[in-house]
């Protein structure tokens, strides 16, 4: 609807999420393509425009600014906003009726019609004045062009008159001074949230900083885990993600393999926060201090690579929230401290806040003092545990407040949940989620549930986060899989998203379950772990070079754009995306197979390529390193559990002023 100070109707206002109650996510450096259906009764010549601004951070606010919109077809209108820096924006439409275009283009069809036209000129005399009126004290120029017109269109017409009257010039001047008192603005103000690039471009890597001895009985240290970070680095990932790095209750603290008594020893649940050490804003003494917290993500830094945090608000029962604020905290009628509970799982280490209590103002108020002082030590990114099970409206709050003051926060949210609960979260703020490509296995269903989180309306507010494992989830497809299950799948996770991630040990084929369950045996979540990176049937290289082509093609570092081809296999999906300005261009063929070899005969996408039936091009197979000459529109491929994936670069010929060169 509009608001009606004239008579535009401005409908359809597209990208808009929720009736404008939440924003719209974006990159910084990208532009956003404003949409809208605008009309009026009659045959006006009309003017759209949409008007933006910076609004947060405040040290970045500008002021209202204007671009136009340009008419389409079928009364449809669209226009681009420039997003330059990290932050947040609002926009809105504003449309109102050209008047001396609608007169120009009435008085030369008169004209030609053999009309006397004394008075209509006399009318585009009286339009053109009070142009110039508005012009006055803005622009000399347009001031004095429209003043002398109109005074000539007040004296006798002669041919000369009228051409002048219907010169573009003249009209261009005149648009230049609208009555805007007949405009109509949209009645909703939206929001566009421009995140920095890591939003939208990142491979995360979560570890165990505690098994960074990686014998199984030694307590790592952030120096121990320092010597993580160039193994990293050679697979490739830019994001280290750690657990809770936080003390870790004693009461009712789990023992290995999530039993309920620890034995001596046992070093527990990180996700059981708070101890006699402190709580949220402390770190774990036997993994070292705060400021060798600070050296660690220092030292990631130099290595490419940014530190993601956990963020798990929730407590062990001797965390000193506890002692302190028993009003934060749910009671039963006995007066005892509600565990949570997830029936039938009970986390007796964990008890919860009570979210919305008539304490919250200051709960809140505290939990985003704890978000502020990891932004303070350097983190930026967040990865926060079970978003769903707190309430909506907090999320909200504390994303927006902490992105007012520092826009280039980051927040993952870890919900496995319904979708409409997920997608929820993302609108209220969540940055990147959690999704069910994890257990999506099948061509159909990978197909159908891609296009849809990668395609608008979904992909303006949800970018999913592709995951294959978690320390939380071993999913069936891994569980005593071969290498060539784990291959297929980061396949699919690192080519299908932009953002993606893994939990170590992964790329050692890690896939012993707890018998009947989706859950790890001797799970790093309750124990130390002895990781030996150079396990036989590891497939290092293999994520490596899959990092190293998302890395050189721009094509692959983005969310949406990903288009489905067809193959005449159901167990190899095909599928390709481009970069916005066309230079690259990637198509990926991977087999569901993880144990026989597969043959397709693909169907390239000609006419999405650009590429003519007859035109010869060349393709380079990214994982086995080989180029190829391609023509026609099908291609027979050979997928094996060694090399269950194909990724090629697309180039095409160019010809130069000597000679052919390839261009991707």
């Amino acid at each position: 609807m509009t608001e009606r100070l004239g008579s535009v109707f401005i409908e359809n206002v597209q990208p808009e999420l929720d009736a404008g109650r939440y924003a719209i996510k974006r990159v910084a450096g990208e532009s956003l393509t404003v949409r809208a259906d605008i009309f009026k009764e009659g045959h006006d010549v009309l003017v759209a425009i949409a008007r933006w601004r910076q609004v947060t951070p405040a040290a970045q606010k500008t002021d209202w600014a204007e671009v136009p919109l340009t008419f389409k077809n079928n009364d449809a209108w669209e226009g681009s906003i420039p997003l330059a820096n990290n932050g947040r924006y609002e926009f809105t439409i504003e449309a109102w009726p050209d008047l001396f275009r609608t007169w120009a283009h009435e008085l030369k069809r008169k004209v030609d019609a053999g009309r006397d036209v004394k008075s209509e000129l006399l009318e585009g005399a009286a339009l053109l004045e009070g142009a110039a009126a508005r012009a006055k004290g803005k622009s000399a120029e347009d001031h004095r062009v429209l003043a002398e017109a109109g005074a000539r269109l007040r004296t006798p017409p002669s041919p000369d008159h009228l051409l002048a009257a219907l010169s573009p010039e003249l009209a261009d001047a005149a648009s230049r001074h609208p009555d805007r008192a007949l405009a109509c603005k949209y009645d909703k103000v939206l929001q566009v949230f421009a995140d920095r690039e890591k939003a939208r471009n990142a491979a995360w890597y979560e570890f165990f900083p505690r098994s960074a001895k990686r014998d199984g009985k030694t307590h790592g240290t952030f120096k121990d885990a320092q010597a993580w970070l160039p193994y990293v680095q050679k697979l490739g990932f830019d994001t280290v993600y750690l657990p809770p790095i936080h003390p870790i209750g004693r009461t009712a603290r789990k023992g290995k393999n999530n039993s309920l008594r620890a034995l001596p020893g046992d070093v527990g649940s990180p996700w059981a926060i708070g101890a006699a050490e402190g709580g949220h804003k402390a770190v774990h003494p036997e993994l070292g201090t705060l400021a060798d917290f600070r050296a660690f993500t220092d030292a990631a830094k130099a290595h490419g690579i940014e530190v993601a945090l956990d963020l798990a608000f929730q407590c062990a029962p001797d965390h000193p929230y506890v002692k302190e604020h028993p009003e934060w905290f749910q009671h039963r009628p006995d007066g005892t401290i509600k565990t949570a509970e997830n029936p039938p799982k009970r986390y007796e280490d964990i008890v919860n806040f009570d979210w919305m209590g008539p304490a919250r103002d200051a709960l809140w108020k505290e939990l985003k003092s704890v978000v502020l002082h990891w932004v303070d030590n350097g983190v930026r990114t967040f990865r926060v545990d079970n978003p769903h099970t707190k309430p909506m409206q907090f999320w909200h709050w504390l994303i927006r407040e902490v992105q007012d003051l520092h826009p280039d926060v980051l927040f993952l949210s870890e919900a496995f949940t319904r979708p409409k609960v997920m997608k929820a979260l993302a609108k209220v703020g969540f940055t990147q989620s959690y999704t069910y490509f994890t257990w999506r296995l099948f061509k159909d269903e990978l197909r159908t549930y891609l296009e849809e989180i990668t395609s608008p309306p979904v992909s303006d507010y949800f970018r999913g986060n592709l995951w294959p494992n978690t320390p939380d989830i071993l999913p069936e497809n891994l569980q005593n899989a071969g290498p060539g299950a784990f291959r297929l799948r980061v396949a699919l996770a690192s080519t299908l998203s932009s953002v993606w991630g893994m939990y170590s040990g992964y790329e050692l084929c890690e896939g012993r379950p707890v018998p009947g369950k989706e859950e790890y045996l001797d799970s790093e979540k309750y124990q130390l772990v002895a990781w030996d990176w150079d396990r036989p049937g590891n497939i290092s290289e293999w994520i490596a070079k899959l990092n190293a082509a998302r890395k050189a093609h721009p094509a692959l570092q983005q969310y949406q754009g990903l288009r489905f081809f067809e193959s005449d296999n159901d167990r190899v999906v095909f599928y390709g995306k481009r970069s916005p300005d066309g230079l690259s261009t990637v198509l990926v063929a991977v087999s569901l197979d993880p144990y026989a070899p597969q043959e397709a005969l693909l169907h390239v996408p000609m006419e999405w390529l650009g590429v003519n039936a007859e035109e010869t091009y060349q393709v380079h197979e990214l994982m086995a390193d080989q180029r190829s000459l391609w023509q026609g529109p099908d291609v027979q491929v050979r997928l094996t559990p060694e090399q269950p994936a194909s990724i090629w670069a697309v180039y095409r010929y160019r010809r130069t002023e000597h000679a052919f060169d390839y261009f991707e």
